[in-house]
């Protein structure tokens, strides 16, 4: 195989598991004394075919089965150990296993919990595809597309269906089986986003020459507008006539179970702040008390990761969800402002100190796993929905309101178009606080009765 490292391109070659103890080594490196792709494939060819005979002559020094042939190729045959003085020693370099553990602890990267389990997610399965102690010199475009493949053919929760199994054994059984709940092209790229980082890092830091995964992905049949989908009017008044909303024995594990109490908590207003004020889901579980804000004369959220005293705990997804919006008149009639006010006289910090922090190092985290388990015992259970649903909705009852584009952006911390704001995006101080207010006092939904909640 031709490998270029440094300025210099090589021929390497594998030693055959047999002859590694006389060899000493498990790779021959040979330079092939240019820097033209075009004249090292020609002179390959000779290397390759030395190395071979030199290979031969090592099966005859331990008795092993020899071909004459091999033997006679060159009128004056160079023993290994000779070739070997004259030999480069194989490049220096950095292993993939190395390499990630570098990355991962550059002190310049300012890791979220998030994206630190992703990118670990990413090295188990690279590294055990490609190998821990594989120079990353080494790494070909070939063996990036080997390993496409086999990611292409890892079943979801493969871990836990294969525990004893490698990734390529998990690939081949799935294969033989014709398994069909395999990871999605989605995931695929997601890992091939991250591996592309990791070299992409390696290249800047002068440690490779190039990044052997540049570009690849894998197409992916369904379109990103389709992944997830904004719940139905059916769904949305499921949710909204389940026990939780009109009448449950606790907020506790009697939350799905019809019964006297209308607890108004945290599992009560998330949902309608999400569906009304078209906050992300850790957005809304991480808000503090003094997030709730009295702006000109209106009641704001304020969506910011900001907090008074010491605290540092909140996190937003980019700059852009960084944002002020007006609460909704359907949450005032609720009487959202009286469970804040509540929250207050009991000095509170967290608006839902119920909803813990999750290993992730996001409240929405165990958020999320309720809100399964409370839609499906709701019956509101469909594909393509999910608690993001609620924004996808929000972004449906803007457009229907017909709301400006940009006034839309902004209440829903939308990066506009390309994901970077224009140069006019940063002149002047944004929309007042009155404009935003006339215009998410327009979101409605259609259809959908929440009477029995006031």
């Amino acid at each position: 195989m031709v490998e270029r490292s440094g300025g210099c391109i090589y021929y390497r070659r594998r030693v055959p598991e047999a002859l590694r103890a006389i060899i000493g080594r498990r790779e021959v490196w040979r330079s092939l004394g240019t820097d033209s792709p075009t004249v090292a494939k020609r002179r390959a060819l000779r290397v390759a075919a030395q190395i071979e005979q030199e290979f031969e002559i090592a099966r005859s020094k331990v008795g092993l089965t020899v071909d004459p042939i091999m033997l006679e190729a060159f009128a004056e045959p160079a023993p290994f150990a000779a070739a070997s003085v004259a030999e480069p020693e194989e490049p220096n370099g950095i292993t993939l296993g190395d390499l990630y553990d570098a990355y991962m602890d550059d002190p310049t990267r300012d890791w979220s919990p998030t994206t630190r389990m992703a990118y670990q997610t990413t090295k188990r399965l690279v590294v055990a595809i490609l190998g821990a102690d594989t120079l990353v010199r080494s790494i070909s475009r070939s063996q990036c597309r080997e390993m496409i493949e086999v990611l292409r053919w890892q079943p979801r929760n493969a871990s836990k269906l294969f525990p004893k199994l490698s990734p390529v054994e998990i690939a081949e059984r799935a294969k033989a089986e014709g398994r069909t709940d395999l990871i999605n092209a989605a995931n695929i790229n997601t890992y091939l986003n991250k591996l592309g980082g990791v070299l992409n890092w390696a290249v800047k830091e002068e440690m490779l020459e190039r990044n052997p995964a540049h570009g690849l992905r894998v197409p992916d049949p369904v379109a990103r507008r389709d992944k997830r989908l904004p719940f139905s009017t059916g769904q949305l008044q499921a949710i909204f006539s389940a026990p939780l909303y009109t009448g449950c024995r606790d907020d506790g594990h009697g939350y799905a179970t019809p019964g006297p109490e209308r607890p108004r908590n945290a599992r009560f207003w998330i949902p309608l702040l999400s569906m009304f004020g078209g906050l992300r889901l850790n957005e809304a579980c991480q808000l503090d008390v003094a997030d709730i804000r009295r702006i000109d004369g209106v009641d704001c959220f304020v969506i910011t990761e900001r907090s008074e005293g010491d605290h540092n705990d909140k996190r937003l997804k980019t700059a852009s969800s960084e944002r002020v919006v007006p609460i909704h008149r359907t949450l005032i009639d609720l009487g959202f402002m009286d469970f804040v006010r509540q929250r207050k006289r009991a000095g509170e910090t967290k608006l839902f100190a119920e909803v813990g922090m999750g290993a992730t190092g996001y409240r929405s985290t165990t958020f999320s796993a309720w809100f399964r388990r409370f839609v499906a015992k709701a019956g509101a259970e469909s594909p393509k929905t999910c608690f993001h649903s609620f924004r996808h909705g929000f972004r449906d009852a803007l457009r229907e309101a017909r709301i400006d584009r940009d006034i839309a952006l902004a209440l829903g911390g939308w990066a506009a178009g390309n994901g970077s704001a224009s140069v006019a995006d940063t002149y002047g101080n944004g929309y007042q606080i009155a404009t935003l207010k006339e215009a998410i006092d327009r979101v409605r939904y259609p259809g959908l009765d929440l009477s029995h909640m006031r």
